[in-house]
């Protein structure tokens, strides 16, 4: 792994399907700007992993291609998806064993509103929140199967599998995020109508903090939380969940923030034993892929989220300022209402960067 003397880092690149292809280059270029103008160095190594690599070879990426990533020190991810393939092939054949051989336990999703860019719910102020959700575990898990297959009366099993230990480095991560904040944690559960996940996951939570005093919790069942969200999403702060329940509710908060097209997500190894990986929320746009009108603020802020994952705080924050200043500009793209290409909202940035 890097040393901190050197400031070099080597980044993993997988643009992957539909508008990865567009908007990967596109925080690449910015990428590559602000590390000139705060002198460091990144390394990138593309690979063309991906839906294309499947219907050539028949897999998402080689056999060994999770060896070639682990010499990296951060992946950066495009989308995963073609209407072609099953998602159970290009998920499970890429973005979640990343995820599970790499230990990245935190799936780190901010979500607020940006310049320019008026949140969907009418009054709901600025928002501001951080969604912390458990990422190798829960309700995602490969434990299950079908029984009488192809018979009238099939069935499949799927199981949820929470453990003391995965739920714990959650709770934890978040309540140490949460000092750093506003003492605010929101804790997303079901314990009234799962009857056994759930309580788990509620006493362990409730284990856990206890290990911080300054921090409240509050434990909210996720039907009541959904709601809340879209009638007060100012009221929230960090909020922690499952990986089922976290990823519902990060896409809801994306959406009533302005655009799910802006959102970013880091896939963490907090101990940085292994690379983390940083991707946008939106996925791979079948629907605009090819067109040049793909919004590039998602992968950006992903980018951000890397190089403050890497120890480069002040890129992190010039890159940040960069597409927010474009957005308080006027300079949209078509799914925000405006009408900026990919390639001239990256213009915009990087002359904010290199000004």
């Amino acid at each position: 792994m890097t040393s901190a003397r050197k400031r070099r880092y080597d980044i993993a690149v997988i643009a992957g399907d539909g508008i990865g292809l567009e908007v990967v280059p596109a925080a690449l270029r910015c990428l590559e700007l602000v590390a000139l103008r705060h002198e460091f160095t990144l390394d990138l190594t593309e690979y063309p992993w991906g839906s294309a690599y499947f219907q050539a070879h028949g897999a998402m990426m080689p056999t060994t291609g999770l060896d070639e990533l682990a010499k990296h020190d951060a992946i950066f991810l495009g989308a995963v998806g073609v209407p072609e393939i099953p998602d159970v092939e290009t998920l499970w054949g890429l973005l979640i064993p990343i995820r599970r051989t790499f230990d990245q336990y935190i799936n780190l999703r901010p979500v607020r509103t940006l310049p320019g860019i008026p949140a969907r719910v009418v009054g709901a102020g600025d928002v501001d929140l951080v969604i912390v959700r458990e990422n190798v575990e829960g309700e995602y898990s490969a434990v299950g199967g079908r029984i009488y297959v192809g018979e009238p009366h099939e069935a499949a099993m799927q199981e949820a599998v929470f453990t003391r230990r995965g739920v714990a480095r959650a709770a934890r991560f978040a309540a140490e995020l949460a000092t750093t904040r506003s003492n605010r944690l929101t804790s997303a559960t079901k314990s009234n109508g799962i009857v056994h996940t759930m309580p788990f996951w509620d006493e362990v939570v409730a284990d856990t903090l206890a290990g911080y005093p300054g921090v409240s919790v509050d434990k909210v069942l996720i039907d009541a939380l959904a709601a809340k969200l879209v009638l007060d999403p100012a009221g929230f702060d960090v909020i922690v969940a499952s990986n089922l329940f976290g990823d519902i509710l990060s896409d809801l908060a994306g959406a009533i923030a302005g655009s799910i097209g802006v959102a970013p997500s880091g896939n963490l190894n907090p101990e940085k034993k292994h690379p983390s990986m940083f991707e946008p929320v939106h996925g791979s746009a079948p629907d605009i892929a090819g067109q040049g009108v793909a919004n590039p603020v998602g992968q950006l802020w992903a980018g951000a989220m890397m190089l403050e994952h890497l120890g480069e705080p002040a890129a992190a924050a010039d890159l940040t300022a960069a597409f927010e200043a474009c957005l308080a500009d006027g300079l949209r793209t078509r799914d925000l209402g405006g009408t900026a290409s990919t390639a001239e909202f990256t213009d915009g940035v990087a002359a904010r960067l290199t000004a």
